[in-house]
C-alpha cells in the first residue's frame, strides 16, 4: 500500500471514529425507546398542567391499577394505586381452589375533569365496571364506584355538553351513556353501536377484533383509538374520527410497526404530540413506547415515515426503571410501616400473616395454611423484572421454618422457577425448583447448615433470550449457581411479564415464618452470560 493511501485510510478511520463518538454522545443525551423496559401494558395517559399521568393493567395483583406520574414523558414514578383490593371473592383471594390469574382488572382509562382525576377499569372476574376518583392522586385516596355489567376495554369520556359516556367492546364498538353521578348506565340514555366491525380498516383477515378503546376530543373532533391484529401480521393501531360522538366514523391504520399498539394520545405544553403505546416483548412483558405524532388534514400521523424511532426528541431521563422497580431494606418507621409502591401481592394478601414490625428491619411472612405450590400460595410479594437484564437478590433468615415449608425468591409466571430453602424434618436444603409440564420439579438441592442464606436470580432479556439463572451464597459475596437456567415464557393464563417474587408457603403444617432482610436489584448480571 502506498504511503498516501495508508494516510488516507488512517484519516478516514479517525473521521469515522469522531462521527461515531458524536452520534453516540447525541444519542445518550436523548430519550430512547422503549420508555419503560418492563411490564406496563394497556397504558392510558393524560396531561394536567405540566405533569403527565399514566395508568396501566396489573390484573390479579393487589394493590391494583397503578397510577404513575412524569414531568417529561420519560421518567415515570408510581404515585398511587386506585384500589387496595378490587373485591374479596374466592378467585381474587386464592380461596377454595380458585384464582384470578389472567383476570382481575383489565385495560383502564384515565381522565381529568372539573378538578377531579378519574380512572376506570372493568373486571370479568367480578362482572363489574369500576370508576375511581380523587382530587389528588398523590395525597388523597381514590373513591370507588362500581356497577354492572363489565364494559370490556371501556374508555370513560366526559363530553363538553356535560354528558358522560363509556366507549367499549371488541369488534363492534359501542357507546353507552352513564348517569351524571357515574353510578351506572343511564336509563333511556344513548346505547348504540358506533362502529361496526372496527377491525375492517386493517384488512379482512382479522385474528384479534378491535378493542382497547381510548377516546379523545381534539379541536372539536372525536378520535377513537383501538388495537387489532390481522392474521399472519402484527398488532396494529387503528384510529377513527367523527364530527359527533355518535358518528358516523371514518377510520384508517394509525401504526403498523414492530407490533407496537394500544394506548392514547397526549400533547405537551409547547404543542408537541405523542402516542403512548406498548409492545409485546416476550417474557419481560408488554413494554411502553413513546411515538411522535404530527397532524395532517386533521389526522394524527404516527411515527417517522410510519416507523417508531429508537431515539426521541426529548432529553434523556434520569430515573430509568427506578420509579417502577425499587430495592428495599425493609427498614420502615415502626409507627406507620407501609410497603414501597413498587410492591404488589399476588392476589389479595392475608394481612394477618405478614408483618413489617414483628422484627424491625425485616419483612416477616408467616404461613397461614397448607398449599401444594407457589402458584397457590398466599402472601407472595412481587415486583416487575426489567430489561435488557436485571437481577434480584435477597437475604433471608429461615430459623423458624417448619417441616415441609419452602421460602425464597422466584422468577414468577405460570412457568416459574425459584431458588429457595426447603425444610425437611430437622434439616434444610437450598433448592432450585421449576414448573414442569404439569407440576413443580426439584432440579437440584444443596444441604444448608446455617440459618441466614442469600439467594439471587438473574434475568437476561437481551434479544428476547428470556433466560433466568439461579444462585445461592452463604456469605453474600461468593455466589454458586444452582439448578438449570429457566427458559422463561410469556403465557396467556397469567398474561403478564415475569416478576421477582418473595414467598413462604407450607406443604404440611402452617405457622412457620421467615424474615426477609432485604431485596436488592441491579441492571447488571454476571459477565459470564
Amino acid at each position: 500500500m502506498k504511503p498516501e493511501s495508508n494516510r488516507l485510510r488512517i484519516l478516514l478511520i479517525a473521521v469515522f471514529s469522531i462521527i461515531t463518538g458524536v452520534l453516540s454522545s447525541i444519542s445518550a443525551e436523548y430519550a430512547r425507546n422503549p420508555i419503560i423496559y418492563a411490564d406496563v401494558p394497556d397504558v392510558a395517559v393524560i396531561r394536567v398542567g405540566n405533569s403527565y399521568y399514566m395508568s396501566s393493567t396489573t390484573m390479579h395483583l393487589s394493590p391494583g391499577l397503578p397510577i404513575m406520574k412524569s414531568t417529561n414523558l420519560v421518567d415515570w414514578q408510581i404515585i398511587s394505586y386506585a384500589y387496595d383490593i378490587l373485591e374479596d371473592n374466592d378467585a381474587l383471594a386464592l380461596r377454595n381452589g380458585k384464582n384470578a390469574y389472567g383476570g382481575g382488572s383489565w385495560a383502564s382509562s384515565l381522565r381529568y375533569h372539573n378538578g377531579m382525576f378519574y380512572v376506570s377499569t372493568f373486571s370479568h372476574t367480578t362482572g363489574k365496571t369500576y370508576i375511581f376518583s380523587t382530587k389528588d392522586p398523590e395525597k388523597e385516596p381514590w373513591k370507588a364506584i362500581s356497577f354492572r355489567p363489565a364494559l370490556h376495554d371501556s374508555s370513560l369520556f366526559f363530553d363538553d355538553d356535560g354528558k358522560v359516556y363509556m366507549i367499549y367492546g371488541a369488534g363492534n364498538i359501542r357507546l353507552v351513556e352513564l348517569k351524571p353521578d357515574l353510578s351506572g348506565l343511564k336509563p333511556g340514555g344513548i346505547d348504540m353501536v358506533i362502529i361496526t366491525n372496527a377491525s375492517r380498516v386493517a384488512g379482512p383477515n382479522i385474528g384479534l377484533p378491535a378493542e382497547g378503546s381510548q377516546m379523545h376530543k381534539i379541536n372539536g373532533k372525536y378520535y377513537l383509538m383501538n388495537i387489532t391484529w390481522p392474521k399472519g401480521g402484527m398488532r396494529t393501531e387503528i384510529i377513527f374520527r367523527a364530527e359527533k360522538i355518535t358518528g358516523p366514523y371514518e377510520g384508517r391504520i394509525a401504526l403498523q410497526d414492530k407490533g407496537i399498539a394500544q394506548g392514547g394520545l397526549v400533547d405537551t405544553p409547547d404543542g408537541k404530540w405523542y402516542a403512548m403505546l406498548f409492545q409485546d416483548h416476550g417474557a419481560v412483558g408488554r413494554i411502553p413506547y413513546l411515538v411522535p405524532v404530527k397532524w395532517m388534514d386533521d389526522w394524527p400521523v404516527f411515527g417517522i415515515d410510519g416507523k417508531v424511532p429508537d431515539t426521541l426528541d426529548i432529553p434523556a431521563g434520569k430515573l430509568g426503571i427506578s420509579g417502577i422497580v425499587t430495592a428495599d431494606e425493609f427498614d420502615y418507621p415502626s409507627d406507620k410501616p407501609t410497603l414501597k409502591l413498587a410492591w404488589q401481592w399476588n392476589h389479595n394478601p392475608d394481612t394477618n400473616n405478614f408483618s413489617l414490625t414483628a422484627r424491625p428491619g425485616y419483612l416477616r411472612i408467616t404461613t397461614g395454611r397448607v398449599d401444594t405450590d407457589i402458584l397457590k400460595a398466599k402472601n407472595t410479594l412481587t415486583q416487575r423484572t426489567f430489561g435488557p437484564e436485571c437481577s434480584g437478590e435477597i437475604a433471608i433468615d429461615v430459623v423458624n421454618m417448619k417441616d415441609g415449608d419452602y421460602a425464597g425468591i422466584a422468577a414468577f409466571q405460570k412457568n416459574y422457577g425459584f431458588v429457595g430453602v426447603k425444610c425437611a424434618g430437622n434439616s434444610k436444603e437450598v433448592v432450585m425448583v421449576r414448573y414442569g409440564a404439569t407440576a413443580p420439579e426439584e432440579v437440584q438441592s444443596v444441604p444448608l447448615t446455617q440459618n441466614r442464606v442469600y439467594l439471587k436470580i438473574e434475568c437476561d432479556f437481551k434479544n428476547r433470550s428470556d433466560k433466568a439463572y439461579f444462585y445461592y451464597s452463604t456469605d453474600g459475596r461468593e455466589w454458586s449457581p444452582i439448578g438449570k437456567p429457566l427458559q422463561m415464557s410469556y403465557t396467556i393464563p397469567h398474561f403478564m411479564g415475569y416478576r421477582f417474587a418473595l414467598f413462604n408457603f407450607a406443604t404440611k403444617t402452617p405457622g412457620g415464618f421467615v424474615d426477609f432482610d432485604y431485596f436488592r436489584v441491579s441492571d447488571k448480571i454476571s459477565a459470564a452470560k
